[in-house]
């Protein structure tokens, strides 16, 4: 049987670009191109497809668990391998399994597994995301506070040698807990630092830019806010050129007027792109789990501690690019660069992933033209289907 796969039968968005009458051509996990449909080669295995459209796969920088399992509680392969087919489901074909603050022990445990993930090629893994414990205790949202702690030098250790082992990693961290200089050192090993549940000045937060980290950690939430004459971490974040912001696109963590507000002044090249912030609940009926002893219930579209807190999001990714759309109003191809290529720039991922173009990972979803995943391919292999 040929290696080359040529789906057919739906509009294909590139990324970039609307195409009709098309058929997307991949081999060895790869897009070769885009043909006419009528010009597939001979030798091509075709699937054609009932109408709809061929999207680039979703890429989440923020996925705390999925199909019952939450990374804190389970952080192993079986439970990335579990999170990773969960998310598939509703289109995201690369995620970072994220760990948020917990002990040195769980989080060598996190590590340990992505290590695993990425040499057993679970299909939907690219790397990690440590969110803490180097945070603000004054912005820890849902994360415990007697875990917070300042970065010391075997932290630091631990998480540059992760790096070594592990293709993608994201440290979130708080401007005013972890030294400009720690920044230059993490970014300098290749790790993406984020700043987030952060209560940092403007210009304690620039000076965490400056010194290299690149990245926000959802965009409004747990960090200081814009204000008339203090711009705080939000308002640097938007204000920086460089710098990419992950949203939480719920109407519940940010209020659409905002969105609207904050998509309208960020300053590029840096976009801000979708994060579900999910936890073990997505892909599975669960109304409660627990957190580091803490109950979390589901209600009403939203997860929250027992005093209110909000813990993660009962959000997926295509409910994020639709609420993108139907309530934000944005185009359907921005939102789904947002889903995708935005993620991947922010990742410096862009060769490979979030578009459809030639040499690109084969990783795609079909939609129904109301906007529901029929199907999800990662590196040419289908792995969901509805």
């Amino acid at each position: 049987m040929s290696d080359l796969l040529a789906i057919s039968g739906a509009r294909i968005f590139d990324g970039h670009a609307w195409h009709d009458d098309a058929a997307l051509l991949a081999e060895f996990g790869y897009v070769t191109g885009i043909s006419s449909a009528d010009a597939v080669p001979d030798k091509a295995r075709r699937v054609v497809l009932d109408g709809g459209m061929i999207v680039p796969g979703f890429v989440d920088l923020q996925v705390n668990g999925g199909g019952g399992v939450l990374f804190n509680n389970d952080p192993s392969l079986d439970a990335i391998r579990t999170i990773c087919a969960a998310h598939a489901q509703f289109g995201t074909t690369a995620l970072l399994p994220t760990l948020i603050t917990d002990t040195v022990q769980v989080n060598v445990a996190a590590i340990a597994a992505g290590v695993a993930a990425y040499r057993e090629r679970v299909p939907g893994f690219i790397g990690l995301h440590l969110e803490g414990p180097h945070l603000s205790v004054a912005r820890k949202g849902t994360h415990d506070p007697a875990l917070i702690r300042p970065m010391d030098d075997a932290d630091m250790a631990r998480i540059i040698a992760a790096k070594d082992l592990v293709p993608n990693l994201i440290c979130t961290v708080a401007a005013e807990t972890v030294t400009p200089d720690q920044i230059a050192k993490l970014t300098a090993a290749g790790i993406v630092v984020s700043i987030g549940h952060s209560d940092a000045s403007y210009d304690v937060a620039s000076r965490a830019f400056d010194a290299g980290a690149s990245m926000a950690t959802h965009l409004f939430n747990a960090m200081s806010q814009l204000g008339n004459r203090e711009p705080g971490v939000a308002g640097a974040v938007l204000d920086r050129p460089s710098v990419f912001a992950g949203l939480i696109a719920d109407g519940i963590h940010v209020h659409p007027a905002t969105i609207g507000a904050a998509l309208r002044a960020k300053r590029g090249p840096g976009r801000i792109f979708l994060v579900t912030d999910a936890m073990s609940q997505t892909g599975t009926d669960l109304v409660s789990f627990t957190l580091n002893g803490r109950t979390i219930t589901r209600s009403e579209g939203a997860l929250r501690t027992a005093d209110g807190t909000l813990a993660g999001a009962d959000l997926d990714m295509i409910d994020a690019v639709n609420f993108m759309v139907d309530r934000i109003g944005l185009e359907l191809d921005e939102a789904i660069r947002m889903a995708s290529l935005y993620p991947a720039e922010a990742m410096d991922l862009a060769s490979t992933h979030g578009h459809l173009m030639a040499s690109a990972s084969a990783s795609f979803v079909h939609l129904s033209d109301d906007r529901q995943v029929r199907a999800t391919w990662v590196d040419g292999v289908e792995v969901f289907r509805a």
